[in-house]
């Protein structure tokens, strides 16, 4: 099996009814997630509302995270920021407090070249020895890390995957064609998961595996064992999840979800807002098709 699996998920940040870290319930989610299926987890990623976590949160989440993994699945704390300095701080912490690997998203908001995006991912990587899937999301940075760029990085010995969200099935070809078999792809959009295996990923950075991780993984498992026709129908059938877990700004509606299915992971922080009462409605019927909500007693 590949390094960090085939199925990991980029866990939620639970927070209390006063909006603060709740290490306990990120702890038990944690163990909960790995419990369903999932290979890794990321912490402190997008979904995990990286942007209002404070240095000191991220670093107790990585430590509580890890504590209640132990060597039952890999820890990804993303430790990536538009600042190279701040970015090798957090990485250091990390790895002090147990991290297994680091999940480095592409500078937001200065947009640099792809000179500086190789030079301020190469700077990070050289800073620790934990092994680094970049990440690379336009749609959230301003700013796409090429094929080119991507192959040049990972020639650096201990940058050995690749979230890749850009949305382009070509793009993620040029990835596989330009950078050696070991380098990892993995999908960072469940809906294009399974025609991304098709073209050289080994697996899905998932928001649904909060929900459905063992799902997921049979579907993966399925296209790689040589069923593709299983691989589709298992497509199909959580295609529907896929999709309503995206119909207003990640992670609010899978927060929602988390909620409707018994565990409250409580609300999102500002700037985002929690789900309206209509997302709420399609959330919850998307859930009730999966047996995910439970029944009053």
């Amino acid at each position: 099996m590949a390094l960090f699996g085939q199925v990991i998920t980029a866990m939620v940040t639970p927070f209390d009814a006063d909006g603060r870290l709740d290490e306990r319930r990120a702890a038990a989610l944690a163990g909960r997630l790995i419990d369903q299926g999932n290979d890794a987890l990321v912490v402190a990623g997008t979904t995990g509302e990286s942007p209002t976590l404070s240095d000191d949160e991220k670093i107790r989440l990585f430590r509580a995270v890890k504590e209640a993994v132990g060597d039952r699945g890999k820890v990804i704390a993303g430790t990536g920021t538009y600042d190279t300095a701040h970015s090798i701080h957090l990485s250091r912490e990390a790895h002090r407090v147990g991290a297994d690997g680091l999940l480095l998203v592409n500078p937001y908001y200065s947009r640099p070249s792809q000179d500086g995006l190789y030079a301020h991912f190469r700077a990070v990587a050289e800073s620790t020895p934990l092994p680094v899937m970049l990440y690379n999301i336009p749609g959230r940075t301003g700013v796409n890390c090429t094929p080119e760029t991507i192959a040049r990085l990972a020639q650096v010995p201990n940058i050995v995957a690749v979230k890749e969200a850009a949305g382009s099935l070509d793009q993620v070809s040029e990835i596989r064609v330009r950078t050696p078999d070991a380098f990892l792809i993995y999908s960072g959009d469940d809906s294009l998961t399974l025609p991304k295996l098709a073209v050289g990923a080994t697996g899905v950075v998932s928001v649904a595996g909060n929900l459905v991780p063992g799902e997921i993984k049979r579907m993966i498992q399925a296209y790689v064992g040589g069923r593709p026709d299983e691989a589709l129908r298992l497509h199909r059938r959580l295609w529907p999840l896929f999709k309503v877990l995206f119909i207003t700004t990640n992670p609010v509606p899978v927060k929602a979800a988390l909620r409707l299915s018994g565990f409250d992971c409580g609300r999102v922080r500002l700037p985002l807002v929690d789900a309206t009462p209509k997302e709420e409605e399609q959330i919850r019927g998307v859930l009730e098709a999966f047996d995910l909500v439970p029944t009053p007693a």
